[in-house]
This record gives C-alpha cells, sequence and structure tokens, in this order.
C-alpha cells in the first residue's frame, strides 16, 4: 500500500498540504486528518469520469496551493490549525470493482486506527461502502452513524447484476451490520429512483430520509437540527457523505446522475458546516465530481470548498472545546466602528 501518488496526473496534494505514505505510519503519526484519493467510476451507472474527481478537487481553486484557507467566517484555518496530511491516491483499477473496493477499505481503516480522521475523495458512490466500513470496523459496528446528502439513496440491491455499485453502498452498509439503518439521515432526496419495494425495504431497516419537498416545507435547518438528534443517539462519531449531486445541476452540473431540484452551493455549505461543527465527526467522503461534464470547473471548486468547509469547522469546533467558546454565526467579519467626532476629521471642521 505504498504511496501511489496520483493515478491521473500531477502527483500534487490537495492544497499543497504535506504528504504521507500510509506505508510509513511515522510519516502520519499525531495526523489531524489524512486525505485519501478514491480515483474509482467502476461503479456508475449513467455517464462515467468521476475517477478525474480527486485531481480537481485538491487542486481546483485560485488562490496558491499552499497549504493554508483561513475562513473568514469561521476564523480559522482547517489546514494550518490542523495536521492535514495527504496520502495520494489508492489504486483502484475502475475494470475490478471487487478488488478496489477493499484496497480502500484497508486504506481507510489504517488511517482511523491511527486517530486520524480519513477525508476520501471520489470517485463514485460505491466508494462509500469501504470508506464509512473502514472506520467501522475501528470504532465499532452499530457505532456510527451517517449523515448521508444525495439526490439518490443510494439502497438498490442487485443493479446490473451486481451487488456493488455506485446505487448501492448504502444497503451493503446496513446489511454488513457496520452501520444502523435508524442512525442512518438522508439529506436531499428527490427525483425518481428508487421505486417502492427499496423504499419498503428503507423503512423497514429505520432509516430515515429528508426529500426535498419536506425540506422546502419545514426548512432546511429544521430538518438537520432533527437528523442531528438521531446521529448522536447511541454511536460514537458521525461518517459525513456528500454526493455533489445532492445540488442543483445548476450549482453541480459536473456530475453523472444530474438530477433538478436540489440544494444551492450555499445551502450545502452551510449544512456541512453544522454537521462539522455540531457533531463528532469521523469520516468524511466527496463523491460523484465527474470532471469531463463540468463546466468553468463550477462542481470541482464546490466540492474544493465542501471539504475546505468541513476543515474548518472541526478546526473552529476544537477551538472552541478547548476554550470553552462557542462560534457566533452572526460575529460580523469587522466591527463596524463609532463616527468620529468632527474635531477628528481631516480637514479640522
Amino acid at each position: 500500500m505504498s504511496r501511489y501518488g496520483a493515478q491521473f496526473g500531477p502527483d500534487v496534494t490537495f492544497l499543497g498540504v504535506d504528504r504521507c505514505d500510509l506505508d510509513v505510519p511515522e510519516s502520519y503519526a499525531g495526523a489531524d486528518v489524512v486525505i485519501i484519493g478514491a480515483p474509482f467510476d467502476g461503479g456508475t451507472s449513467h455517464r462515467p469520469g468521476t475517477r478525474f474527481g480527486p485531481q480537481a478537487i485538491r487542486t481546483t481553486d485560485y488562490l496558491p496551493q499552499d497549504g493554508s484557507r483561513p475562513s473568514l467566517a469561521l476564523r480559522a484555518d482547517g489546514l494550518a490549525d490542523l495536521r492535514v496530511l495527504d496520502a495520494g491516491d489508492v489504486e483502484m483499477y475502475s475494470g475490478d470493482i471487487e478488488q478496489a473496493l477493499p484496497a480502500l477499505e484497508a486504506a481507510v481503516e489504517r488511517v482511523a486506527r491511527a486517530g486520524a480522521i480519513p477525508v476520501v475523495l471520489g470517485g463514485d458512490h460505491s466508494i462509500a461502502y469501504p470508506d464509512a466500513k473502514g472506520v467501522a470496523n475501528v470504532l465499532g459496528h452499530g457505532r456510527v452513524s451517517m449523515i448521508h446528502f444525495d439526490a439518490h439513496a443510494d439502497t438498490g440491491d442487485i443493479e446490473f447484476g451486481s451487488l456493488w455499485g455506485h446505487g448501492q453502498p448504502m444497503r451493503r452498509l446496513i446489511e454488513s451490520g457496520a452501520l444502523r439503518g435508524d442512525r442512518f439521515l438522508q439529506v436531499g432526496l428527490r427525483g425518481y429512483w428508487p421505486g417502492p419495494a427499496t423504499l419498503d425495504w428503507m423503512a423497514a431497516r429505520g432509516m430515515r430520509c429528508y426529500e426535498m419537498s419536506e425540506i422546502g416545507h419545514r426548512g432546511l435547518q429544521e430538518c438537520l437540527t432533527e437528523a442531528f438528534v438521531i446521529a448522536t443517539d447511541e454511536c460514537d462519531g458521525v461518517f459525513l457523505s456528500v454526493d455533489i449531486d445532492v445540488c442543483d445541476p445548476g450549482h453541480a452540473p459536473g456530475t453523472g446522475t444530474p438530477e433538478p431540484g436540489g440544494l444551492s452551493a450555499r445551502q450545502l455549505l452551510d449544512s456541512v458546516r453544522r454537521v462539522a461543527l455540531e457533531l463528532p465527526v469521523v469520516g468524511i467522503d466527496v463523491v460523484e465530481v465527474s470532471p469531463p461534464y463540468d463546466h468553468a470547473d463550477i462542481t470541482a471548486a464546490l466540492a474544493n470548498r465542501v471539504v475546505l468547509e468541513a476543515l474548518s469547522a472541526i478546526s473552529r469546533r476544537r477551538r472552541d472545546e478547548h476554550d470553552g467558546a462557542r462560534w457566533d454565526p452572526s460575529r460580523p467579519l469587522l466591527a463596524v466602528r463609532s463616527p468620529k467626532e468632527p474635531s477628528d476629521r481631516l480637514d479640522g471642521t
């Protein structure tokens, strides 16, 4: 499992953070976060291209690749305040899903056992199975809940004659016992899949799904608040899985299965911030970015910011826990000063 680097494109790290090698434990000892690339699209059912996602997510930014990104809102620098390292891409041949997924699971488990948070850059959503299971293998099966942003439930059974694919990882996770169905929260579902039989299977396992109609009626923040209570009940950590197609295609066109009517980019970033600020996040993946279908890097830029928003919020949460403080979202960036007295005017009047 030596450091593979980048499977597609130059060997660069996420915005210039330091490298590590998963075969050399000393290289990531004491890390808070380890980024892993999963350049795999062998599970896609429609438009491919997510194998190029990790490279795009790592590099799509107009600022220098200098390993620092101070957040204006959170007053934290997720890349500098935390020890964030990049282990490169896991070697995942898209023609053999049954070898690719176990390789990723082993890498994620290795990071989790070192006490770091794995942040996996996908790749199609089939990688959620090894990502979340790799963490649960360390923290305990049934002890990790899932907050899952997606247009689709990804709870299919056999698709195209296979148990494995990007429409099935959540069912496989629940069937494996790694994650509990009644601690599985899905946000942003919409459209025309899955059908009644799959929905019945989900209901029987206690899954909670916030479809876009419910979000529109009740409000996104109310739905998240309810989901957070469920996610932290009898679980020690939360895995955050973000399928970029949770956003409306106008905000994220570069994806394999676009579904109109989703969240805005702002809603997604605010939601990810809340998750990482308020919940004990133990793993993250960001998936389904397909650069060949992107326009002007819109989708890759959003995915890059999803990662940064999560890391900034984790940094803020840890600082507030240490200081006994709490971040105030209403705090102005710059305080408004009182008007100067007349005698202070430059013209002396």
